[in-house]
């Protein structure tokens, strides 16, 4: 019985150009800013998001962290969905590291207003900390792989630019989003300060993220990758696989929504398991399972002596995220495997 493994988009592999283009990658020592192949990777990204410049990382997470550490001081408060990936996932880095309190806000499937964020503010008491900073989440993986559309971006992002606070996007799959709305990613950089966006995930790239924005924001952004161990030397190794994956898997990750809604309806026509629809917009499909009277780790570890590999997202709730690896075929084969389950 073959595995399928719908964990995450991490598990992606490489493809065979990636992996022949590491071999031919030009290198030079990138902390000097010599590797001429992440020198084309990070002009190629700043272009097709229209910003001044762009940064390459070795993770999403560092993205993450380079960002709040850039655009706040310790002391700042940042406001944060709830369930948000930064605050959820990324072990505490936000105020470990960078010293910055999150203020959280609950949105609707993974977004929130504009007056959200303005009663989430707190003024400028002497006992409150400022708030310096919004972060958004697109597309939300805990809300289910749910986006943003650029004009609620463009809402969210005039409304923290008046009250004096930048905008970062957590946009890890940000492609994900721009595919399924049809629409360019730079319509959700022109609203706000920074975006970070994983390599690979849906892209396929063996490694890296890499930030937008200004070239004042880049510069500072490089000298804390730094601090943070995040200089690498003959990185075009990494880079080369990552040339590719925005320039010729982008497009591809339509196959992927379309996989994870012909699951989300399979399981939906179950007996026991819940899905809802309004939340499959992208390449994740979140499953109520309490009605089969197991608990999500119980589940889960049902599933896998079955050779179905999902994640659990705890609450009686499971996650599948379709990729590369998994086809049409696969997704048949995993509606029918969980049926049997049932």
């Amino acid at each position: 019985m073959r595995t399928i493994d719908l964990r995450s988009d991490t598990v992606t592999l490489p493809t065979e150009e990636m992996m022949l283009s590491m071999m031919d990658a030009e290198l030079g020592d990138d902390v000097s800013r010599e590797d001429p192949t992440v020198n084309r990777l990070e002009e190629l990204a700043a272009k097709r998001f229209g910003t001044e410049g762009a940064l390459f990382t070795p993770s999403g997470t560092q993205s993450n962290l380079i960002s709040v550490m850039v655009h706040c001081k310790k002391g700042d408060e940042m406001i944060v969905e709830s369930d948000a990936h930064i605050y959820y996932y990324e072990v505490g880095g936000m105020s470990a590291v960078a010293g910055v309190i999150p203020r959280l806000i609950r949105g609707k499937m993974g977004v929130f207003t504009p007056e959200q964020v303005i009663g989430a503010i707190r003024g400028k008491d002497l006992h409150f900390p400022p708030s310096t900073l919004v972060e958004i989440e697109n597309t939300h993986n805990r809300a289910g792989g749910t986006v943003w559309t650029p004009g609620a971006v463009s809402t969210v992002g005039k409304t923290a630019h008046e009250l004096g606070m930048k905008v970062h996007v957590d946009g890890a799959r940000i492609f994900n989003a721009a595919v399924a709305l049809h629409v360019d990613v730079e319509e959700y950089a022109k609203h706000v300060d920074s975006i970070s966006f994983c390599l690979s995930k849906g892209l396929s790239a063996p490694v890296g993220s890499l930030i937008v924005g200004s070239s004042a924001f880049i510069e500072r952004a490089r000298k804390t990758r730094k601090m943070l161990g995040g200089g690498m030397r003959q990185a075009g190794i990494l880079a080369a696989p990552g040339i590719i994956a925005l320039t010729k898997m982008v497009d591809r990750l339509k196959e992927d929504h379309d996989n994870a809604k012909r699951l989300a309806r399979g399981l939906k026509g179950l007996d026991k398991v819940k899905v809802d629809m309004k939340t499959v917009q992208t390449n994740i499909v979140l499953v109520d399972v309490a009605p089969t009277g197991l608990d999500s780790s119980q589940f889960v570890g049902k599933l896998k002596k079955s050779g179905i590999l999902v994640a659990d997202f705890g609450n009686g709730k499971v996650r599948f995220v379709t990729h590369r690896g998994i086809t049409a075929e696969d997704i048949d084969e995993t509606i029918g495997r969980v049926e049997c389950l049932m």
